[in-house]
């Protein structure tokens, strides 16, 4: 079986995916299989030449999030129902297919953690993910804690008409997910910690996600400026040193 495929049958089955109007990196997902398919196949003997598996080319990814601002500006226009699962995704970058299956017996408001058990996630690992102040504040009043934590109903819909309200057209639900992990690096939170809290398996995906603007590097010379001059120094002395004409 492995033996029937051929570089020809692989661009055919790229080929038809894009007919069926797949995106070129959900396809390539399917190709990085197929290569590790057949490299394993190949290691093991079953096949003595491995075909070369070309990944298409993937567009750049999205550049959408939002600042705490925006984030609060939006969030009043969500009927209540949904804004408790939009704080949970904007504050931690859960998957939104992860999030709607939580159950409150899943949840410690006392520790202020939710733990996500490994049917219920993507990577099929559990993980714990911490929760923000104001959502433990605004669940803690939830009166009947069984079943199901977050609505999603009317999500997609309510979502379009919320955006549109607050001026911010063409803004994905899952631009809460990039925001998450944006603010959580700019926090100063640890790549992997980050990671562990998103659910994020591979680095390569993760990078995608981690958008870098120019408030970030701005507010990354701020830090280095920060730190103490040495005994003898003084700021004015540095200028004047950089103003004054070469000894040479």
């Amino acid at each position: 079986m492995v033996n029937a495929i051929t570089e020809d049958k692989i661009r055919e089955f790229a080929r038809k995916r894009q007919e069926e109007k797949t995106g070129n990196a959900a396809i390539n997902r399917s190709l990085a299989l197929l290569r590790r398919m057949l490299n394993v196949a190949r290691i093991d003997g079953k096949i003595q030449f491995m075909h070369v598996v070309r990944l298409l080319k993937e567009p750049p990814p999205r550049k959408g999030f939002l600042a705490r601002a925006q984030f609060e500006h939006l969030l009043f226009k969500l009927p209540v129902h949904l804004r408790p699962l939009v704080t949970f995704l904007y504050y931690c970058g859960v998957r939104v297919g992860e999030a709607t299956q939580i159950e409150w017996s899943q949840v410690d408001l006392q520790a202020a953690l939710i733990r996500l058990e490994v049917e219920q996630t993507k990577t099929s690992e559990a993980r714990v993910v911490p929760l923000p102040d104001l959502l433990v504040d605004a669940l803690k009043r939830v009166k009947k804690k069984e079943g199901l934590v977050f609505s999603d109903t009317n999500l997609r819909e309510e979502w379009t008409a919320a955006t549109k309200a607050a001026e911010m057209p063409g803004l994905l639900v899952h631009d809460l997910r990039r925001s998450a992990i944006r603010n959580l690096i700019a926090a100063g939170v640890p790549e992997k910690v980050a990671m562990s809290i998103s659910g994020h398996k591979t680095r390569a995906v993760f990078d995608r996600y981690h958008i870098v603007d120019a408030t970030d590097v701005v507010n990354a010379m701020n830090k280095l400026q920060t730190k103490p001059l040495k005994e003898g120094e003084n700021g004015e002395s540095l200028v004047r040193g950089l103003l004054s004409p070469s000894s040479k």
